[in-house]
């Protein structure tokens, strides 16, 4: 599994942090782990400690928030995704479809009007 940010994707200057490169089982083991840190323990989560992620050209962790903020930076290298609660159970579901067979797909793991979006995509197409 990949972790890079890609800047400038459209004409209204937005951004994406992309997961990409992955099979259903890395998909279920990141979902377990977003699970078991952040929803149950309630810890941030920085994805480049996990061994099966490799961070290619940023870091970013997971914390949990008092209100869904989605991902900021502020030097485009270390990045947190802002969350609550809520907002990372909503994230876990949409990684079900990815965890149960192999896809080509692809989905955006928040709904927020932000600048930086958060990609999760086998292919690392959108």
């Amino acid at each position: 599994m990949q972790l890079d940010y890609i800047d400038h994707i459209n004409e209204y200057d937005d951004n994406i942090v992309r997961l990409y490169d992955f099979n259903s089982a890395e998909a279920a083991k990141f979902r377990e782990i977003i699970e078991k840190t952040v929803i149950l323990n309630k810890k941030q989560l920085d994805l480049s400690t996990i061994d099966f992620i490799e961070a290619r050209n940023c870091r970013l962790s997971l914390r949990i928030s008092e209100e869904d903020e989605g991902i900021t930076t502020a030097d485009k290298k270390q990045f947190f995704c802002d969350l609550t609660i809520a907002g990372y159970e909503k994230m876990v579901a949409l990684l079900d479809q990815f965890c149960t067979k192999e896809t080509k797909g692809y989905q955006f793991l928040y709904d927020i009007d932000s600048q930086t979006d958060f990609l999760f995509s086998p292919a690392g197409t959108w």
